[in-house]
Parts: C-alpha cells; structure tokens; sequence
C-alpha cells in the first residue's frame, strides 16, 4: 500500500511538472528570418580620384529570436543573427568570405531585454530595437540596437482629426567609459508623435542629444564631441483609395564646432540633412507590390555616421581597422521595387545612386550599387 501511494506522489509531481512546462511553453513566441541577396557595386571612385574595383557578392543572413510572455504587462526577449560582431551595421556573411573553407559562421547576440506594457505605458531597459518612430535607415539602421533605458507613453482620443498622440524618451550608453555616467558615450533621444485622420498622417518631431562621441569608431578615435539633432518627420497617405505615400525629413544638428580645432573649416558648417519619398503599395499579403524613389541631402554631422545605414554606397573606415559605415557627407537617389510571392516570402530589388557633398580628398567619392533580395519570415 505504501509503495502504491509512494508511486502515485512521483506520478502526480511528474504531471505537474509537465503540465507547469507546456504552460511556460504556450508563453514563448518563436520568430526568425532569413535573407539571400545577391548584390553587384560599380563606378566607385574614392577620394583621390582612382576607382575601387566593381564588386558582386552573395550574401546571405540568419535570425532567431524568442519573447517569453511572463504575464499580461511584463516580458523578456532576446534574439541571435549572424554576422561580424564588430560590425554593428551589418549583419549579413559573404558567401566564401574568409570562414576558413566553410568553417562556421560567426554568431552574436542581437537583443537582450525585459519590456512592460500597461496603461499606455510601454518601457524596456536592455538591448533592443530602435524604439523611435522613422521611414528610412538614414539616420538609424535597422541593425544597429542601442542599450539603454526607454519609456513611452500613448494618449487615444475619442473624436476628432487626432486618433493617437504618444511622447517618448530614452537614456542609451555607446561606450561606458568605467566612470561617472557623464563621462559616457551616449545618446539621449525624445519624441512626440500624432496620428491624425485615421492614421493617414503622422507627424514626429524628436531631439537627439548624443554626448562624447568618437569621431572614428572602434578605438581609432582622436577626439571626442557632441551632437544635438533636431528632427522634424512627417508621413502622409493622400488618398484613401490608392496606397500613395509620402515621406519627408529634416534634420538640424545645433551644435556649434566654429572653435572644435580637430574639425576641417570645410566641415564646420556641414550639420543639415533632408529626404523626401514618394511610394505606392505595400508588402502586407501574397501578390502585393511595393516601389518607391527616396533622394537624400545628407551633410557630415547631421548624422552619427558609425550608426546610420551602409547601404547606399562603400564607404567606411577600413583605413583605420574598423568595418563601420561612414555614410553621411552624400547626396543620392535610392529605388525600390517589391513583390509578395507567397506568405511570409518576399523578393526585392534596390538600386543606389551616390555622390559626396564635401571631399575629403582631391576628389569626390560616388557609386553605384544594386541588390537582390530573397526573403522570408517563419
């Protein structure tokens, strides 16, 4: 008999512990992603006048991620990708690029985070995405995830031309530099952002205040500075019936470098940046199509360099050892045209046009870039 009860204990402990498991299961959502490219640069010419060879490569990036929903207000996520580690902007591998004769991939960890969400309140300290609102990866890429603190707040309305205003703002660390908090690289950002006529406009004014920043990344830098970015953001859907899209940026950094010694006169002034698009459609379900046509004006320090896209053009810091961007002192013309071949499943082609505003050398740099992209979302 006491065998018999000792058997039924163990039993039901063991179902409890299994049914304890498939409810933590049930609050764990999967995601992951990959993407094949296929992308070919020409016409590059660099800033002594001579002309970098034209490039084609195969390209290719893996995520993975997991959100484990404690309860119906707090969760924690985290997500894995490939790519150089060191190389922030960029998270897609080179076909037979240097991996030691199919050796395996380098791997880093991408997002790191505890969220809370409440009343309108949403707020996350860790490693996550970008948290404010944009159309383009001019100022912040995609792939660059800032650590830090953020909080935001949403008001609803019930009537009239406003549907949602929220406002938002965050502390993030680039370097913590082992003494006071002041003494950091880092970047303070804050936003207010309206929908208005059933979301068909959005207006999103922000200031970015980024303190101690390297002029070059990756420990080559020479001098520390500041930025103050004014942002002025707007999207607007003209048309009910049609899918139009229209996208305009204005940034103003307001720091003034007229006493900054390390900084070129040439660059002194070189603190404005603008874009405006234009696009029809979407990539929402099968057989969408999407194009737009985005042109920049995008000066020097109008944007942290190390941190914005690199995609437009070649550009970066390899003369100094580090695999960053240095996508900022252009102008140029971006193309886009995308299709929906199944759920989840989308292909798209890019084309870029670029050319600097302000030499660095005796010559302008440019180039010209176009990619092919397979993608598809579990």
């Amino acid at each position: 008999m006491k065998s018999k009860l000792t058997n039924l204990v163990y039993t039901l402990f063991l179902l409890s512990i299994i049914v304890t498991a498939q409810e933590k299961v049930k609050k764990i959502k999967l995601e992951g992603d990959f993407r094949f490219r296929i992308e070919q640069d020409w016409n590059s010419r660099k800033s002594d006048g001579t002309f970098r060879d034209d490039r084609s490569r195969l390209r290719y990036r893996l995520r993975a991620g997991a959100t484990y929903q404690h309860n119906d207000w707090a969760s924690v996520g985290a997500r894995i990708r490939t790519g150089d580690p060191k190389k922030q902007q960029d998270p897609q591998l080179t076909l037979g690029d240097g991996f030691n004769e199919f050796g395996t991939l380098p791997i880093a960890l991408e997002k790191a985070y505890f969220k809370a969400e409440k009343d309108g309140f949403t707020a996350w300290f860790g490693k996550n995405t970008f948290p404010y609102e944009k159309k383009n990866e001019l100022f912040w890429s995609d792939n660059v995830y800032p650590e830090g603190v953020f909080l935001k707040k949403a008001f609803s309305t019930a009537s009239g031309p406003i549907d949602e205003i929220s406002i938002s703002g965050g502390h993030f660390v680039i370097n913590a530099r082992g003494s006071s908090f002041d003494q950091d690289s880092y970047f303070q950002g804050f936003q207010a952002v309206a929908n208005l006529w059933n979301k068909r406009w959005q207006l999103y004014p922000s200031i970015y205040l980024f303190k101690n920043i390297q002029d070059i990344p990756d420990g080559a830098a020479t001098f520390l500075f500041d930025y103050s970015i004014i942002h002025l953001g707007t999207s607007i859907k003209p048309f009910e019936s049609y899918p139009v899209t229209i996208e305009l940026d204005y940034y103003q950094n307001l720091e003034n470098y007229d006493s900054n010694t390390s900084i070129p006169i040439d660059f002194k002034d070189e603190k404005t940046a603008w874009s405006m698009a234009i696009g029809y459609g979407n990539l929402k379900k099968k057989s969408d199509w999407v194009a737009k046509v985005t042109y920049t004006h995008l000066e020097k320090y109008a944007a942290v360099d190390f941190l914005a896209q690199n995609d437009w053009a070649r550009w970066d810091y390899s003369s100094f050892d580090s695999p960053d961007g240095r996508l900022t002192n252009l102008q140029g013309l971006e193309f886009v045209l995308g299709h929906m071949i199944g759920k989840n499943m989308s292909i798209k082609m890019k084309y870029y046009w670029v050319e600097q505003l302000v030499p660095t050398g005796t010559t302008l740099e440019n180039g010209q870039r176009i990619r092919l992209d397979f993608d598809i979302r579990i």
